[in-house]
């Protein structure tokens, strides 16, 4: 110490002073703790969710099925060359009406008129054999009587008579064959129906390659008729349903659906269904009919195919988004009096727009979550806000 310096102010730095002075510290901040050494309160109890609720209620569903196809002819015909030559003229517009044996096309004919004269002058020279071979027979056969001459030769004259007749025979099949070949150079509608534009022009030679053997289509359109496919799964559906229908099965009503949404006004049924199942595509294909008054429709459009399957009776129906599928189990959450959260495990049915049909697990008059599922779970205290069922 300095001199001078009064020792009343000297302070003291020993290990003790500094304990006593965190325990101090330590105190004060514990009673600060237990007393309250500030005026503020408690944070305020969290409000409930306020979730949407509905009420579960049994009704009568119609099942809607549906499926993707495309717009055909009732009948699609192709006009085709039968024979191969120059094509001379078209009979029709492109995209008209035509009817059946109507002529459309004309090839030239003069190759196929030098083969029927060529067939007709084969005709004539074994017309002309068959003449003598008969002629030397009747020679032959008093003489035969008399045997003036050996049986042998009586043989031969009737062997020679026989093949004439058979030759004959081949060469009016020839003088047929080329007519029919002539036949085909007129080329007439085979049914009655709207033509399209033709696949070949004038003066291209037609019937070999490259041009096109199909020269054009005709089709019906009234009836126009769509083809679609089912899956085998869609099919098995369908088919039990028949079987338990039995005799009081009627033609199921068939509703088409076009790409820009609207709706046809008449109303279709299936006419066809394929033999078997495709084991590529696991599907079979179904055709079914349309009137076409005014034949609006053409082949080739998108088809949207809809029907009423069944109508069960008495089932559950919730949104879609009120049930939270994990690992293959369906769950949806039901809400009691009290605002009480349940979690329960339902069996779901088949798919309706946006709404799914339960089997098990709910029954009517529960409450649901209906949004919010994500935020739920058992024993979670909720504010229900009840909205209808959609």
């Amino acid at each position: 110490m300095k001199p001078g310096m009064d020792r009343s102010f000297r302070v003291p730095c020993t290990r003790r002073s500094v304990v006593v002075s965190v325990a101090s510290c330590l105190g004060l901040v514990l009673s600060c703790v237990v007393g309250g050494c500030s005026k503020e309160q408690a944070p305020a109890r969290q409000e409930p969710l306020s979730i949407q609720v509905a009420k579960v209620e049994r009704r009568d569903l119609p099942l809607s099925r549906e499926f993707v196809g495309r717009t055909i002819g009732s009948i699609d015909a192709d006009v085709r060359a039968r024979v191969q030559g120059t094509l001379l003229e078209q009979h029709f517009d492109d995209g008209s009406e035509v009817t059946e044996g109507q002529l459309l096309y004309s090839i030239d004919q003069a190759p196929f008129l030098a083969k029927v004269a060529q067939a007709q002058g084969r005709l004539a020279e074994a017309k002309t054999k068959l003449v003598q071979a008969e002629s030397d027979l009747a020679r032959i056969k008093p003489l035969a009587a008399i045997d003036a001459v050996s049986k042998r030769e009586l043989d031969m004259a009737n062997a020679t008579k026989g093949v004439a007749e058979g030759a004959v025979q081949a060469a009016q099949a020839q003088v047929e064959a080329a007519q029919i070949e002539l036949g085909y150079t007129q080329i007439t509608a085979p049914v009655s129906g709207t033509i399209g534009i033709s696949k070949v022009k004038v003066g291209e030679v037609v019937g070999s390659i490259p041009n096109s053997i199909i020269l054009n289509t005709v089709s019906k359109l009234d009836p126009i008729h769509v083809q679609f496919a089912l899956s085998e799964k869609e099919y098995l559906y369908f088919a039990n349903l028949a079987r338990l229908e039995g005799e009081e099965r009627k033609k199921r009503e068939l509703t088409l659906v076009l790409a820009d949404g609207s709706v046809h006004p008449e109303r279709g049924q299936v006419v066809k269904v394929d033999r078997g199942v495709d084991t590529a595509s696991g599907s079979i294909t179904v055709e079914a009919s349309f009137p076409n008054p005014g034949k609006f429709l053409r082949p080739g459009l998108f088809a949207k195919i809809t029907t009423i399957a069944e109508t069960r009776q008495g089932v559950i129906l919730i949104p879609k988004r009120a049930i939270k599928e994990v690992q293959g189990t369906y769950q949806v959450y039901v809400v009691n009096g009290d605002g009480l959260v349940e979690q329960r495990i339902v069996q779901v049915g088949p798919m309706s727009g946006d709404s799914q049909v339960i089997e098990e697990g709910l029954s009517d008059g529960d409450v649901i979550a209906v949004e919010g599922i994500q935020k739920l779970r058992s024993g979670l205290q909720i504010k229900p806000r009840l909205v209808p069922l959609s």
